[in-house]
């Protein structure tokens, strides 16, 4: 049997521990019509991709489709003709909705948190729209560590974003199957793949603690390589990772 190469053994990794998400979180169900939500970063690419490739295995049927959103008065380059040219190499259908935002309606939320609601709401009303009852996000392990620290230093609570949140006033799931990549591995996986790059140019980025955060943490890491599998394993105990909302 010939020896697997790296690039092999990182792709069987990843698909792995995708798996493993889906199963133990039981993100998918035969019948789902699930709508992605396409930054164009590496990690939706990489959730495109995987989720594209395992709606080819016969259980369970699922169908899946891309939005792509775009806001008008935020300087965050896309190539949307890359992202087409993409989504159609795995027959994924996708929406690119363009909108925008005015920070100054609202002076008690930061910037940051209204695109995001912004984004959001485009994409929650498509999705019904589109009768899809669950929506995926690219979100991996280490954003979901990431906010866990977020919460409890500058929110005071001991939450995260879960992997499977069940929303109660409308008809639609959230996952985030993703959940067990870890990014390192996902920055690799991008390049093998060949994933092209986006241009990043947010005027609000720096309003965000979570970059101090990701370097708190590799901090944190070093005094514990597996701090991560700690906080992780305390988020299952307290039946954080599944909720309804």
């Amino acid at each position: 049997m010939p020896t697997k190469t790296v690039k092999q053994k990182l792709e069987q990794k990843i698909i792995s521990r995708f798996r493993k998400a889906l199963s133990e979180y039981r993100l998918i169900d035969d019948g789902d019509h699930i709508l992605i939500g396409l930054s164009g970063g590496k990690d939706s690419l990489c959730l495109l991709e995987l989720l594209a490739r395992r709606m080819k295995i016969q259980k369970p049927t699922f169908k899946v489709e891309a939005v792509h959103i775009r806001m008008k008065n935020i300087k965050y380059e896309t190539d949307t003709e890359y992202l087409k040219s993409f989504a159609s190499q795995y027959d994924v259908p996708l929406h690119i909705i363009t909108t925008e935002f005015d920070a100054s309606t609202d002076n008690r939320k930061s910037p940051c948190f209204l695109c995001s609601w912004n984004r959001r709401k485009n994409i929650f009303n498509l999705a019904q729209e589109l009768g899809c009852n669950k929506i995926a996000f690219g979100h991996h392990f280490d954003d979901i560590i990431h906010t866990t620290l977020m919460n409890e230093i500058f929110q005071g609570h001991f939450s995260t974003m879960p992997v499977k949140l069940k929303f109660k006033k409308m008809p639609l799931t959230l996952i985030r199957p993703l959940c067990l990549e870890i990014e390192s591995d996902i920055k690799q996986y991008a390049i093998n793949q060949g994933y092209q790059k986006q241009i990043k140019l947010c005027p609000y980025e720096t309003d965000s603690h979570r970059s101090e955060i990701k370097q708190l943490f590799d901090q944190i890491e070093k005094m514990n390589p597996e701090a991560r599998y700690s906080i992780w394993n305390s988020l299952e105990s307290e039946g954080k990772l599944i909720e309804g909302l």
